[in-house]
């Protein structure tokens, strides 16, 4: 049968079985962490992250916002710091996540690109994002951009992350949130609702058939020791 491929380890390779794709379907609330990409007093990239919080617990899931206040700097500190430990475990807990960035020169800020940097590809054999759901968002101080949610797209798909197709992007952010930190009705906020709603649907889709999803035949050809050697997993954690 693999006379056609002979650089083939046959015991690695695994057909896809379509049964593997629909296993019994868990019950419990999708879990999503939310991270935000500011520390100002007024950040309307929180205020945007505590309305999809909102949009999310409708939709049945359950929420976690992580306060990026107090973390430090990547490599600044050990990696049993309070604010790494947390942010790691929230991302173990969660099966899927919120990025929310404003952008700053162009690009998402430090303050978010420090949180992802600090949650590694692997601790141990257990890669703390994959399979796991995202969706992005960023704010703007002036008019409509794309640079923060396209640089996060990439982020996504370097952590292994199921990226969903829409996204949201919202421009001169000062001008669409009322006096209470509330977004006020826009076609922005449709587009906010409509991210949410996907992300839920994407996640109730994916979070049982993750594990399969993501299951590699170039993994499934190393031992632990020889992939943990071959990615350099110590001292990434």
């Amino acid at each position: 049968m693999l006379a056609d491929l002979p650089n083939i380890q046959s015991d690695a390779l695994q057909v896809p079985e379509p049964s593997k794709l629909s296993p019994p379907r868990s019950t419990h609330c999708p879990r999503i962490l939310l991270l935000y990409g500011s520390l100002r007093k007024v950040s309307y990239s929180r205020l945007l992250t505590q309305e999809a919080a909102r949009l999310l617990e409708h939709f049945g899931a359950e929420t976690r916002i992580y306060d990026p206040a107090g973390l430090p700097l990547p490599d600044d500190a050990p990696v049993d710091h309070p604010k790494v430990q947390e942010l790691r475990e929230l991302s173990l807990w969660s099966e899927g996540q919120v990025w929310t960035s404003p952008e700053r020169h162009g690009a998402m800020t430090g303050v978010m690109k420090s949180q992802i940097d600090w949650i590694p590809l692997a601790m141990g054999s257990i890669r703390p994002t994959q399979g796991r759901t995202l969706a992005v968002m960023q704010v703007s101080g002036g008019s409509q951009s794309f640079n923060a949610v396209n640089q996060m797209r990439v982020l996504g798909r370097w952590m292994r992350m199921i990226t969903i197709p829409n996204q949201s992007s919202v421009a001169k952010a000062y001008q669409e949130f009322d006096e209470n930190g509330r977004m006020k009705p826009s076609a922005y906020y449709d587009r906010v609702v409509d991210v949410m709603e996907e992300l839920v649907k994407f996640t109730l889709l994916t979070r049982d058939t993750s594990g399969y999803l993501t299951d590699r035949y170039s993994e499934r050809k190393e031992s632990a020791a020889d992939l943990e050697k071959r990615v350099n997993l110590k001292s990434a954690v």
